[in-house]
């Protein structure tokens, strides 16, 4: 079960040019849990996203990580969150390896290049390895981008339709990955017009604007 609140929203308020998108927003996300943003195109998912990251500021409220706002400690906080965006951030001249390189210094770590390497094998690039990345698929290039998360080890993954651009084995993964995260003691934020079979894992969900909504597996 989870149990420590580590992420927490307060009175948040976001719009858009003269757009209010949403306002007296307030959720805590807690160690081991998923909260599961959904909504229509337009209704400000990425918007929370992009504030939970610390990208953009909100008009009203707060974001708060272990309980202090999240601009008062960002190299903290970014050094304990990973965002996947809609982008795979994956630089295209250089191959898996070195983009993993890359995502690793950025963060100041060092680099464990069998590690590296292992962690591409896990995920099925074991034969792109030497390609650069602006020679494969685009499900791929996502592959490549999951390894840099999981390179990262933060506790907090905020995740924008990670399944975008999965086959079928490849959700299946990517699934697996969320389930061992949460078990793990992570936590996670993830928008997704795609049905998530999480197998009873603690979720939450936060409908964003007035849409349907699908039934989680």
């Amino acid at each position: 079960m989870p149990d420590e609140a580590l992420l927490s929203v307060h009175d948040l308020a976001c719009t858009r040019g003269e757009r209010l998108l949403f306002k007296d927003m307030n959720f805590t996300v807690r160690s081991g849990e998923l909260l599961l943003v959904q909504g229509g195109n337009g209704q400000g998912k990425t918007s929370l996203l992009r504030l939970l990251t610390g990208l953009a500021r909100p008009d009203k409220g707060e974001v708060r990580w272990r309980g202090e706002v999240i601009q008062r400690q960002r190299d903290s906080y970014h050094a304990e969150m990973m965002y996947l965006g809609h982008a795979n951030g994956v630089k295209e001249d250089l191959n898996p390896v070195e983009n993993l390189r890359f995502a690793e210094g950025l963060q100041g770590r060092a680099f464990d290049e069998a590690r590296a390497t292992a962690m591409l094998e896990r995920l099925g690039l074991a034969r792109c390895l030497d390609l650069p990345c602006r020679v494969l698929s685009f499900g791929q290039r996502r592959r490549v981008a999951l390894a840099a998360l999981l390179m990262a080890t933060a506790k907090l993954w905020i995740l924008d339709e990670p399944l975008t651009g999965l086959d079928v084995h490849a959700v299946a993964l990517m699934e697996q990955l969320i389930r061992d995260h949460l078990a793990g003691g992570g936590l996670a934020v993830a928008t997704t017009h795609q049905t998530l079979n999480l197998d009873g894992m603690p979720v939450q969900r936060l409908l964003v604007g007035k849409v349907a909504i699908p039934e989680m597996a």
